[in-house]
């Protein structure tokens, strides 16, 4: 990708470039709920699985200031935040608003502490009491997961709870990100939150941690099955999926367990389907009508059975997986449909330093699937006992007891 600028956020210093994400959906959470390029794979870099290609004959083409239907005006919106600037306003509420009108779905605008706070997540650590919010589609805010051992779970809060206010300021209605930065601050300092279980409201306070998250977790069960649950795709993830493959027992089948995976860095994504391939493609992406491609790198067990794990949590970065597992004829796909969130956005700085995720473009699958909106339906659709369905599918392989 000769001229893309830098892939990773690099909060304080964003001069450095502009970075592509696949995640950045009212599910962006905590834990890493974002899909970001890896500024740790420059591109066209040894490795890095980035290349480009020529724009195809008569393919999408951007609107005036870079914008294509449904989505922002850069532009526009760099411009509203700049006028709100020189009034002495809030740039990030004025180019919230231009985001908001534009029919942008996935756009969002971050203050800087925002940024960091994501970017520290594709890190896998961060401050905060241990919880992963979701907004619902009425705007409430539920917790998707909590992060076990963690503040919040040891004060009693579980996955399904609804979160109604953060240090007596209620969170109904707002974004993600917004309740994210509400949780989060120093190490040692105290949060007030108020959920609701079954109608009963319940206030608590608790201390926030320096907390880090574990990506990928492997686990043996009898057989010879190896399961390879990724979280999600946070910086050395696909080198541990890599790992966990290699150790696998000889002959032994895998499961590939994306459910609840929201998404992550696409450079690691990549590296873990790579983990089952032996190059080719992963995946096109176009930026404002430029098509690109991602491949994999050359190396791969392609001889081990296996199969993907997916479900309506399954987003972004993790349906790019198991997309191109599934369209390389690579792995059977067990589960339900995934979220089918399959746009691509690009950040751009502000006057007051605060960063616009605006979409740019769409990515497709090796068989030409977009799964914007649709999602991957998986081969064998489990929405109950699907890691049994996948046992047996893996035993119709030759794995197993």
């Amino acid at each position: 990708m000769q001229g893309l600028p830098s892939f990773c956020p690099r909060p304080r210093d964003l001069r450095r470039g502009a970075v592509l994400t696949f995640a950045f959906a009212t599910a962006v959470t905590a834990a890493a709920a974002m899909g970001c390029w890896d500024g740790a794979g420059a591109a066209g870099a040894p490795g890095s699985g980035l290349t480009t290609a020529a724009a195809p004959p008569g393919g999408a083409r951007p609107g005036p200031g870079g914008a294509a239907p449904g989505t922002a005006d850069r532009e526009a919106v760099a411009r509203a935040a700049a006028e709100a600037v020189a009034e002495g306003k809030s740039g990030k509420k004025a180019a919230q608003e231009v985001v908001s009108r534009s029919g942008d779905r996935w756009g969002v605008v971050y203050d800087r502490g925002e940024f960091q706070a994501l970017a520290d997540d594709l890190e896998g650590r961060w401050t905060g009491v241990g919880l992963w919010p979701e907004r619902r589609a009425d705007g409430a805010i539920r917790i998707a997961r909590v992060q076990p051992g963690g503040p919040a779970s040891r004060a009693g809060i579980a996955a399904g709870d609804r979160l109604v206010a953060v240090d007596d300021r209620p969170v109904t209605g707002l974004k993600t990100a917004e309740v994210v930065a509400l949780l989060r601050g120093e190490a040692g300092t105290t949060v007030a939150l108020r959920t609701a279980r079954e109608g009963a409201e319940t206030s608590r306070t608790v201390h926030r941690e320096q907390l880090r998250a574990e990506p990928v977790t492997v686990r043996t069960l009898p057989g010879g099955v190896t399961v390879i649950k990724v979280a999600a795709f946070t910086r050395g993830s696909g080198t541990r999926v890599r790992d966990a493959v290699r150790a696998a027992p000889p002959g032994g089948g895998v499961m590939l367990d994306l459910r609840g995976n929201p998404g992550g860095l696409v450079t690691e994504a990549v590296a873990a389907a790579s983990a089952f391939l032996d190059g080719g493609l992963v995946a096109t992406y176009d930026v404002r009508g430029e098509e690109r491609a991602l491949y994999a790198d050359r190396g791969g067990d392609t001889a081990r059975p296996l199969v993907a794990l997916v479900d309506a949590g399954t987003m972004s970065a993790a349906e790019l997986v198991a997309g191109a597992l599934q369209d390389r004829g690579r792995a059977v796909a067990v589960g339900t449909r995934t979220f089918g969130k399959g746009s691509v956005q690009m950040p751009t700085q502000l006057p007051d330093g605060s960063v616009a995720e605006l979409t740019v473009g769409t990515y497709r699958t090796p068989g030409g699937r977009s799964l914007d909106g649709t999602g991957i339906t998986p081969d064998l659709p489990a929405r109950d006992r699907a890691e049994e369905r996948a046992r047996t599918v893996l035993g119709g392989l030759g794995v197993g007891p």
